[in-house]
């Protein structure tokens, strides 16, 4: 299970959201690549940036700041979000070094978009359901949808997709913990890897998610928590892996 530091990316700086609202943000850093760079340092094996203005633009935006990122830290696999719509987008995404692309809105709008994704790129998708009391949220969550969270998951279970990234909108960026239960029921349910998202802010919460990880939690991302020094990246990682190697 890994803990991944999260980049969103709004107008060219760092920010962090709360509860998805682009009116409701704060600046951590105006130099991303040095951000990345310091998570790298702090022992980061993977990376989660989302261009916020690329997923209401429904194009990419930020695009040249995340090559940036990949061409500094080649090693560091990272996955991206936010205005990915097409499969060429996808090719220029993995061609500039990005390990994995996050299908959301397409997941929920255009099913048969993620088939045709994982076939082309095996390995390199992820489907991102970010959900807000259960249902589906799309367009950067400024819409919302009839689909319940777990219904699409289980669409992609026998697609080939690498993992699912599911954020509980009601705890982004507000320091209250995970929906470990929402999470959990995700993973057993699906059947797919889960990266859970939303509201880690301490170490008990990666705690609470790491016991979990032989049901599919893969991954726990956090921003606010690490961005305001409320979670050491290092020792949050350092303890997963120190519980799994004796579990």
């Amino acid at each position: 299970m890994l803990v991944i530091p999260a980049i969103d990316l709004k107008n060219g700086q760092c920010v962090r959201l709360r509860q998805g609202d682009m009116a409701d943000s704060t600046v951590f850093s105006d130099d991303p690549v040095a951000m990345a760079e310091r998570w790298c340092a702090e022992g980061a094996r993977r990376l989660h940036i989302v261009d916020l203005d690329g997923a209401f633009a429904g194009k990419p935006v930020n695009a040249g700041i995340i090559e940036s990122i990949s061409k500094a830290l080649p090693d560091l696999p990272i996955q991206i979000g936010g205005g990915i719509r097409s499969l060429e987008t996808i090719d220029q995404y993995l061609e500039a070094g990005v390990r994995y692309a996050i299908l959301g809105t397409m997941a929920a709008r255009n099913p048969e978009f993620v088939r045709e994704a994982c076939a082309a790129f095996p390995d390199h998708i992820i489907v991102g359901i970010d959900a807000r009391r259960g249902r589906v949220a799309v367009e950067g969550w400024a819409s919302e949808s009839e689909i319940e969270a777990t219904e699409l998951a289980m669409r992609f279970a026998d697609v080939g997709v690498h993992a699912v990234v599911y954020t509980d909108i009601d705890r982004d960026g507000m320091m209250q913990g995970a929906n470990v239960e929402a999470t959990v029921a995700l993973a057993k349910q699906a059947g797919l890897p889960i990266i859970a998202s939303g509201g880690i802010s301490e170490l008990e919460d990666v705690r609470e998610l790491m016991v979990h990880a032989s049901a599919g939690i893969c991954g726990a991302i956090t921003g606010r928590a690490i961005y305001e020094g409320a979670l050491d990246l290092g020792a949050a990682q350092a303890m997963v892996d120190a519980f799994l190697s004796v579990d």
